[in-house]
């Protein structure tokens, strides 16, 4: 396989993870999985909480993956895209990691952008959290964050149809 093919690999399944960590968050953490994803909701001074979990369960999809391209823990089985493929899953969790837990909570260093893409992305972190429940919501992704005016709509929407509960100062 050339190495075009597995950075190509790699540079795929970490866009496919955007999906993957959409469609998790909505309907796992904010669903049967909430009371691993509920202290990530509420005001705490912990260094780790529940949510973390979430990353382990991340860093074991990974760590399948480079076992199923290994030749030494699959023999001649092995499968050498999914070595790549757990690249692409690491490579994510590194930006989810940078951006979630470093840029838009501030667990690992202190930047508050001024504009552009990453303002945005906090924002609509921000408003994700405006919630009080699992129930509602907005900006399920990690790293794809839609303009905060149109989540704010949705979130007014939400609210006056009695789907989600807001925080008080929520600012919706």
């Amino acid at each position: 396989m050339s190495i075009l093919a597995k950075i190509a690999i790699m540079l795929a399944a970490c866009a496919a993870m955007e999906g993957v960590a959409w469609a998790s968050h909505k309907y796992i953490m904010h669903g049967w999985g909430w009371g691993w994803h509920r202290d990530h909701h509420e005001r705490h001074d912990n260094f780790l909480e529940k949510n973390d979990l979430y990353a382990v369960v991340g860093a074991a999809m990974s760590i399948a993956m480079f076992a199923l391209g290994s030749p030494l823990v699959m023999g001649a089985s092995a499968w050498e895209s999914a070595t790549w493929i757990g690249m692409g899953i690491l490579l994510y969790g590194v930006i989810y990691t940078l951006v979630h837990d470093g840029l838009v909570h501030q667990r690992w260093f202190r930047y508050v952008p001024r504009g552009g893409y990453l303002k945005r992305l906090v924002q609509a972190h921000h408003l994700h959290h405006a919630t009080q429940s699992k129930e509602g919501g907005v900006s399920f992704g990690f790293v794809i964050a839609r303009s905060p005016a149109a989540l704010k709509r949705d979130l007014k929407a939400q609210r006056e149809a009695g789907r989600a509960v807001l925080r008080e100062g929520a600012g919706v």
